[in-house]
């Protein structure tokens, strides 16, 4: 079973450990500290994941991930960017597809949300998939759009609208 809740001070050690494996951490923004300490979870639970629809991903009662959206400002206001991040053990059974689906159901029921997209590294077939799987469509390829750890990625551009999830 799959639920979305608030960050809890007991789901520190499961973020520091997700966070500081690099397969995790490999095609996520350079914002998140690496290497990932204490402190950085202790921000992030009193802090962090306050601004927005950001909640930790519970399966069978256990700490797995992250899932958020994040809304833009002034003319982008009704367009919200999610994010997420998965703890290896939970990768390939479907967990990250329904998480996407209840964030985006919450987000469209209970915010001015209009479009929800997500941009993702080129090679991470896994979150691509897992976007399609939840109703979102490509809309774009920005070539070179990514600079991380010395490298340049293709950054793929998927979204799914309010109207397109009253279907």
């Amino acid at each position: 079973m799959i639920t979305l809740r608030d960050f809890k001070a007991q789901d520190a050690p499961f973020i520091i450990n997700t966070l500081n494996d690099e397969q995790v951490t490999r095609y996520l923004s350079s914002k998140i500290p690496f290497p990932y300490t204490q402190a950085d979870a202790d921000w992030w639970i009193n802090q962090g994941s306050k601004n927005g629809i950001i909640k930790a991903i519970v399966v069978n009662g256990e700490f797995a991930g992250c899932i958020g959206i994040t809304s833009g400002e002034f003319e982008y206001s009704h367009s919200g960017e999610i994010g997420y991040w998965l703890n290896k053990t939970y990768w390939g059974q479907g967990i990250i597809t329904r998480a996407i689906e209840l964030t985006c159901e919450e987000a469209f029921a209970q915010s001015n949300l209009n479009r929800i997209f997500g941009a993702v590294f080129a090679g991470n077939t896994g979150s691509m998939k897992a976007l399609t799987k939840s109703g979102f469509e490509q809309e774009a390829v920005l070539k070179q759009a990514i600079y991380k750890n010395g490298v340049f990625y293709n950054n793929h551009i998927f979204s799914k609208l309010k109207a397109d999830s009253l279907l």
